[in-house]
């Protein structure tokens, strides 16, 4: 209790005044307001975000955009008119755009447990750095593998790609401590991050017979994958491999 000098009463801390300070507080802190997510079932970007909000609990409106490649919403171009791509996180009046963007935000505006990144800034740094190389050079060699026109140029794609999934076992084995997941005993920031290669390469394991994940080659992926996808605040929103796959037969218009 604190004393009024002027009334010389007692009043309680929590005025109206430190009552508005608690509900700004609040809201900044994700609380009170209304969240958006716009995204489409078979896009592995759009999982990171949805995957972030379960694992915070946050209760959401999901907007599936149909088709993103022949047609976008007009809260899509709104929403993200540089880029006119899913996902996009609209938290009240505010849309982050970009999935790893989405997914720091959402651990940072809900800093409830469980954390998503590191708390260590070391640790914070390479998982970053993981996550972009998974953007950049894992998908630039999946890609490859994908538009590869003959068998000189498939051996090259795949052998890089395997290269760069080598690379990333090396780091799984660094910093898993033992752990299923990247990090240790629980599902984070750089998992999430990884999560989007499982199913792109499901999908050219299949139709290339080549096993890019294997026992023999990155034994830790593979535990990881298949711990990754049983995860319950994965397994709700991750395709099957035959989703995946059936979806690749009509986008790319394959047999």
């Amino acid at each position: 209790m604190i004393k009024n000098k002027k009334t010389n009463s007692l009043i309680s801390p929590d005025t109206t005044q430190t009552k508005k300070r608690k509900k700004t507080d609040m809201a900044q802190n994700g609380s009170n307001t209304t969240v958006k997510l716009l995204g489409t079932w078979s896009s592995p970007f759009a999982l990171r975000a949805r995957i972030a909000l379960h694992l915070k609990s946050v209760e959401y409106e999901y907007i599936e955009e149909a088709d993103v490649l022949k047609s976008k919403s007009d809260l899509l171009v709104k929403s993200n008119p540089i880029h006119k791509k899913v996902p996009v996180l609209i938290h009240g009046d505010v849309s982050i755009c970009e999935s790893l963007n989405i997914v720091q935000y959402v651990d940072e505006s809900w800093p409830s447990k469980p954390s998503i990144l590191p708390s260590l800034p070391k640790d914070r740094a390479f998982a970053r750095f993981w996550a972009h190389f998974v953007d950049g050079k894992c998908f630039e060699s999946i890609d490859a593998v994908v538009r590869a026109k003959d068998d000189t140029e498939k051996i090259a794609a795949a052998r890089n790609l395997m290269e760069n999934l080598a690379a990333l076992e090396d780091a799984f084995q660094k910093s898993s401590k033992d752990g299923g997941f990247f990090g240790g005993e629980n599902i984070g920031f750089l998992d999430i991050a990884c999560g989007v290669i499982v199913g792109p390469l499901s999908v050219i394991e299949a139709f290339s017979g080549v096993k890019f994940l294997s026992p023999d080659t990155t034994p830790g992926l593979v535990q990881w994958a298949e711990i990754f996808r049983a995860h319950e605040a994965v397994k709700p929103y991750m395709p099957t491999v035959a989703e995946f796959v059936e979806f690749a037969k009509q986008k790319f218009n394959l047999q």
